[in-house]
């Protein structure tokens, strides 16, 4: 087995924080701006930075037998168990005992899932084509202004975040070792700054739920080139605040590398703690609308999100994330072949 890269285990636990953190804030954003801004601030480039390095680790895959059956036991399975799990958790939680079970609805964290499954799916596709990063730009565009292709699959995501995915399987280790320069750090600081400032004036001029990648310009209310604008527009943010994150990301191991190797445990378990927490008035009580409390819920997150990243966890819930499926294929399918495998890959996306 290859040995694993820290840079890039610390890349995936520090978007993964975000992620957390960014749904902790989620419901303090109708009483503070200052919420509100980190929230727009932080999900412009948090889910575009995850899915870039989960396209710079698709770049070998070919569809070989191997592939598959990690594809179908890391990915597809995993979706299929939680986001059944996660509708069953709504009706008892929320009360809401008739919520349908949908597959074709992903619930919550679960569009992620098949989102890259089909992603993945696709990339053999992405290397042979003269101009991916072009023709993914156009699919993301159209997308977004396409309001009649339906939330199956949350289709809309899936397209929309696409370049970002291209991106990452178009790049080379090298491109992440340059990003890492002092020139391209320095530069991130005050590129970060002035986003963080937009963000802040944006608020009330802005729908959050541009960044989901969701809904066309067309359900916002909006006229369709304006969802070219935009489509385009998110990209180009998303990805320069991607650089500037990924420059300051270490490139040695330190006390969260190993965590790294868990975040997509992280990633499926902590939205039942997100959710609950609504569900169940946690946010109810008065000091959590203070600046104090905003700085102890971004903490609160950070803290739940890194626990559920851990080894322990990791052991105890594998028989969910990473289920051992060797009864399911055929004798030479579950042999496989070497290959340009790194545990950082889709697993842990």
């Amino acid at each position: 087995m290859k040995t694993r890269d820290p840079y890039f285990d610390n890349a995936k636990y520090l978007a993964i924080l975000l992620v957390a953190v960014g749904h902790a804030w989620t419901p303090l954003r109708e009483d503070s701006r200052t919420a509100s801004a980190l929230y727009l601030f932080v999900y412009t480039f948090h889910m575009p930075a995850f899915i870039l390095v989960a396209g710079y680790f698709s770049r070998s895959f070919t569809g070989r037998p191997d592939q598959l059956r990690r594809l179908i036991t890391g990915v597809l399975v995993p979706f299929l168990v939680f986001d059944t799990a996660y509708v069953l958790f709504k009706r008892w939680g929320d009360n809401d005992p008739d919520y349908p079970i949908s597959l074709l609805d992903p619930y919550y964290v679960t569009w992620f899932l098949i989102a890259l499954f089909i992603w993945r799916l696709t990339a053999p596709v992405w290397k042979i084509i003269r101009h991916p990063l072009p023709v993914a730009l156009a699919v993301a565009a159209l997308a977004a202004v396409s309001p009649h292709l339906g939330n199956d699959l949350n289709i809309q995501r899936v397209l929309q975040f696409l370049p970002f995915f291209v991106v990452g399987l178009l790049m080379r280790r090298e491109h992440f070792t340059r990003m890492r320069r002092r020139d391209v750090r320095l530069a991130s600081v005050p590129l970060a700054l002035c986003a963080l400032a937009t963000a802040y004036w944006a608020v009330p001029r802005m729908e959050a739920g541009w960044t989901y990648r969701t809904y066309s310009a067309q359900e916002f209310g909006q006229e369709w080139w304006v969802g070219v604008v935009m489509s385009l527009a998110l990209f180009g943010c998303g990805l320069v605040l991607t650089v500037c994150f990924l420059s300051w990301v270490p490139d040695r191991r330190v006390w969260f590398t190993v965590l790294g190797a868990g975040t997509v445990y992280g990633y499926l378990l902590h939205g039942f703690v997100a959710k609950g927490s609504r569900w169940w008035d946690w946010y109810e009580a008065d000091w959590v609308g203070s600046p104090a409390g905003l700085v102890a819920v971004t903490l609160i997150g950070a803290v739940v999100i890194s626990v559920l990243c851990t080894p322990p966890v990791r052991r105890a819930f594998r028989f969910l994330v990473e289920p051992s499926m060797g009864w399911a294929f055929r004798q030479g399918d579950r042999d496989g072949v070497p290959g340009d495998r790194h545990p950082a890959g889709a697993r842990g996306s």
